[in-house]
């Protein structure tokens, strides 16, 4: 007899997730950015563990703040965008080594602080009130799942 396949994994289509970018006009620190999100919002971001990349030289560490918001039942994540820290593990000994110790979760959208993602597949990052000439209003950013920061959201969900 022949088993049937329910599905095969090749044919399986993943979701997109859509997240927001989100840029700051002028460069603070983290905790005086939370600190004027938590001011103007009935949220309270607050830090939880960092996402750990694990790269071949270096493990990089990227903070992260989550709040919940009561009214619409979900959990709001803003990932730094930029390393916070990266721990070196061995001596490179390669000359031209891709890997550096600073390392971006979207190396095209450097200009990006941090990256907001909810828990809903279709997120309305407008329930979060943005201090006044501090932010640039959030961008709206679709990820496929080829790419590495899909994986990594995905794994800590």
């Amino acid at each position: 007899m022949e088993i049937q396949k329910l599905y095969d994994l090749d044919d399986t289509e993943f979701e997109d997730i859509a997240i927001g970018l989100v840029r700051l006009a002028k460069n603070i620190p983290d905790h005086e950015f939370f600190y004027k999100i938590n001011q103007i919002n009935d949220l309270t971001f607050r830090r939880i563990d960092d996402f750990i990349l694990q790269g071949a030289y270096y493990d990089y560490h990227f903070s992260r703040f989550e709040a919940y918001h009561k009214f619409t039942k979900t959990c709001f994540t803003f990932i730094s965008n930029r390393c916070s820290e990266s721990k070196q593990k061995k001596i490179q000994t390669e000359l031209f080594s891709e890997e550096e110790n600073i390392k971006f979760l979207l190396n095209n959208q450097v200009d990006v602080e941090y990256i907001l993602h909810s828990s809903e597949q279709f997120p309305d990052f407008s329930v979060i009130l943005l201090p006044e000439n501090l932010v640039f209003p959030i961008q709206d950013y679709t990820l496929g799942s080829e790419e590495e920061l899909y994986q990594i959201i995905q794994y800590y969900e």
